[in-house]
């Protein structure tokens, strides 16, 4: 079994690798799709758009973009 230090080792080591190779580490904080309120935030959204001028926009974009994805069928 891997002890902590190996395990900090390993990261260190692939962290100068992937710095000597010009790349940097970047953190990104995203929504939590899985929650409750995540699911009402979207639920909300959608019927403020429902019969808004916009949602034709937006479903043409969306299909547009959904077709574009390989395998992806209505």
């Amino acid at each position: 079994m891997s002890s902590a230090h190996d395990t900090h080792s390993k990261t260190t080591r692939h962290r100068a690798r992937m710095r000597a190779a010009g790349l940097r580490p970047v953190q990104f904080w995203v929504p939590d799709t899985r929650t409750p309120e995540f699911a009402a935030l979207v639920r909300s959204q959608c019927r403020s758009l429902k019969g808004a001028p916009e949602e034709a926009e937006v479903l043409r974009f969306t299909e547009e973009a959904a077709s574009e994805i390989e395998g992806w069928e209505e």
